[in-house]
């Protein structure tokens, strides 16, 4: 549980906490390290042989909170519409709905699920455009469309690489 990879998923939550502080360098800084352990995390994890089921949760946990913070943050600031933070979410979405159709299929408990490579495009993005925002970059709703077609190439993605463990007859 108290491996360096599992220090460098929970340091994306305070780092998220920095978006109090209304100073851009700092945010900038902010993401730009979230950027990087979310990066480097699940490499010491297999380099030092310390991945975990804890740290298999706890990587997309702070992922999510450090995004949903930092945009629940600019949101209310005025630096980004309802539906522009709701485009960046939509891997999110396609999560949620794979999700429901596994408890609805009873297949939860059988499922293998690994890192999707539409889901790590649209976390790259989604710094980018986070660090754009807060430089008070304004993008196309073009840029956010493809948060949509990512969270639906996730979701494809999803249920065409997803594993299903054999269970012995």
């Amino acid at each position: 549980m108290f491996t360096l990879s599992n220090f460098l998923s929970f340091v994306r939550a305070p780092l998220a906490l920095l978006f109090f502080s209304k100073n851009i360098p700092i945010r900038i800084a902010a993401i730009i390290i979230a950027m990087i352990t979310d990066s480097i995390d699940g490499y010491f994890a297999r380099k030092n042989k310390s991945t975990s089921k804890f740290g298999a949760i706890l990587d997309p946990v702070m992922d999510k909170f450090f995004v949903y913070f930092v945009l629940s943050v600019l949101f209310v600031e005025g630096n980004i519409k309802l539906w522009e933070a709701l485009t960046l979410l939509s891997r999110d979405f396609a999560l949620c709905i794979y999700g429901f159709y596994l408890l609805i299929s009873k297949k939860w408990s059988k499922v293998v699920l690994k890192a999707m490579i539409w889901g790590k495009v649209a976390t790259s993005m989604q710094f980018v455009v986070m660090i754009g925002i807060t430089l008070q970059f304004r993008f196309s709703w073009y840029v956010y469309a493809l948060f949509i077609v990512f969270g639906i190439l996730a979701l494809i993605e999803l249920f065409q690489r997803t594993k299903i463990k054999k269970t012995p007859s």
